[in-house]
């Protein structure tokens, strides 16, 4: 038979109900590779080619490559070709973990079946290398972005100005990330009250020494418990005292905090998506909290953890669109949207009088975000590349998550599985047996890391369960899945 495509490909151009043009083409695509019709290096057909010979569009094609590429299939070189990447993982081998991948079976001419067979036992093994599941972390694929791209050459172009970046952010930048929380989040601001950090954790350190020059004694900041280990340790590293509050239905324990003796000059709390739990603060409880941020007198302050990305539940109001009293500071960051590497974030503080105490800090300590990071991102906020990459990740985490419920799905009644209504993460907790400690040593020597539950609460050595928390965001699929089964048989094997 002979093909229409450059090299030995056989695809079947025929689309299962139920099924988009997009999903089809690549995981057609992913199949044929995994079977060993496409080999390491080996370049595939242009987007032109393959629309021509499957009856799509190029862009149908051009959606799938960038697919498969997020999910570790390919290698797109830009002005080159798209290209089998070299570290595909050598096959599953049983049929049990070939489950867990997609469809391997691909039509030849309607009329027969070619499916992958298992990895041959007397193969070696490849050498075993570390995948990193450390919760918080994006896809990595950034650099593939044409319009990330194009505004980062836009920056480099532009004259560098004799002055640093002013204290607050460049205006245009501030401008434009206001634009978009009112667009995303519904919060009405403007770029007069933002101020530009260098991430989560720089941000909270701000808050902490503005706290300060107010003259307290004693900072006393209510965290949940759970909570995110590393604004926990800020806050102590800074000399302000963090106050452990339980975690129920999705949030802070509003009752416990009203119960809990003050002063409070905050309170740290992450509503959108709780970490490292899940779960979303009902709104009651985000009005409730912040009723008692009025009588404290206290600040709320709100990180807006992985708003951005919703699994099929509908976003929650910001409980700063809902303050009418100036007392929520909005946490945001473009690490987890975009990249770490990009060390970028932001502060909303509605209220003047303590945003220039912020600032009074800001001034003293400098502007850490360089003003080419800005500008890039000022242009890539404008021409709504951030809307748009939002959307394209969105889709890869989408299929991520479902890849670790369906992994998860039959596991034995002590384990439970959390925190997937939103974000980049899972919480795999369970009951009895060994120690979070003890399996995650036990990842760790199969290549894998995770972070224990118990490292999440105030005092690790008394957990309400034990577990391990894990990301699923930068991985490819094809990591990601091998590391399911790992997870699936160390946990087996430790629980006995």
């Amino acid at each position: 038979m002979r093909h229409p495509f450059p090299m030995d490909l056989v695809l079947d151009g025929k689309r299962p109900p139920g099924r988009s043009a997009r999903e089809h083409v690549s995981g057609q695509l992913g199949a044929a590779i995994l079977s060993g019709q496409a080999s390491a290096h080996e370049p595939l057909p242009s987007s032109r080619v393959l629309a021509s010979a499957l009856g799509v569009s190029r862009g149908t094609v051009v959606s799938a490559y960038e697919e498969l590429a997020g999910e570790g299939y390919v290698d797109v070189i830009p002005g080159s070709g798209t290209y089998v990447t070299t570290d595909l993982p050598s096959p599953p081998p049983s049929s049990r973990a070939r489950s867990l991948t997609e469809p391997v079976g691909i039509e030849t001419g309607g009329t027969e079946t070619v499916e992958t067979e298992p990895a041959d036992a007397s193969e070696p093994e490849r050498t075993t290398r570390t995948l990193n599941l450390s919760p918080g972390s994006p896809a990595a694929g950034l650099h593939r972005d044409r319009e990330w791209n194009s505004a980062w050459r836009k920056a480099a172009r532009q004259d560098m100005p004799d002055l640093p970046p002013p204290a607050a952010g460049d205006e245009g930048f501030r401008a434009a990330i206001a634009d978009h929380l009112r667009a995303a989040r519904g919060v009405q601001c403007t770029a007069d009250d933002l101020v530009v950090t260098a991430g989560a954790s720089d941000g909270i350190g701000l808050l902490v020494h503005a706290l300060r020059s107010q003259g307290a004694d004693d900072i006393r900041i209510a965290t949940e418990n759970p909570g995110h280990r590393a604004s926990r340790a800020v806050i102590s590293r800074l000399g302000a005292t963090p106050i452990p509050i339980p975690v129920r239905d999705g949030g802070m324990d509003i009752d416990r905090l009203e119960g809990t003796s003050g002063p409070f000059a905050a309170a740290l709390v992450t509503p959108s998506h709780q970490y490292p739990l899940g779960g979303r603060l009902p709104v009651a409880s985000r009005l409730a909290l912040l009723d008692w941020a009025t009588t404290a007198g206290a600040l709320i302050i709100e990180d807006d953890y992985d708003s951005e990305f919703r699994h099929g539940a509908p976003s929650l109001p910001a409980i700063a669109s809902l303050d009418g009293e100036g007392r929520v500071v909005l946490l945001g960051t473009f690490s987890k949207t975009l990249s770490p590497w990009l060390r970028c974030g932001y502060l909303l503080i509605p209220d003047r009088g303590f945003r220039a105490q912020v600032l009074e800090a800001r001034t003293t300590l400098g502007q850490p975000v360089s003003g080419m990071v800005q500008t890039a991102l000022t242009d890539f906020l404008r021409a709504g590349g951030l809307r748009r990459h939002l959307v394209r990740v969105g889709r890869e985490y989408a299929h991520r998550r479902r890849l670790v419920i369906d992994a998860m799905s039959d596991l034995p009644p002590q384990f439970r599985l959390d925190a997937l209504e939103g974000g980049l993460h899972a919480t795999l907790s369970w009951d009895g047996g060994e120690s979070d400690e003890t399996a995650v040593e036990a990842l760790a020597r199969s290549g894998i890391e995770v972070a224990p539950l118990s490292s999440y609460h105030h005092d690790p050595a008394a957990p309400v369960r034990d577990g391990i928390v894990f990301g699923y965001g930068a991985s490819t699929a094809l990591e990601l899945r091998s590391a399911l089964r790992t997870i699936r048989d160390t946990l087996a094997s430790i629980r006995g």
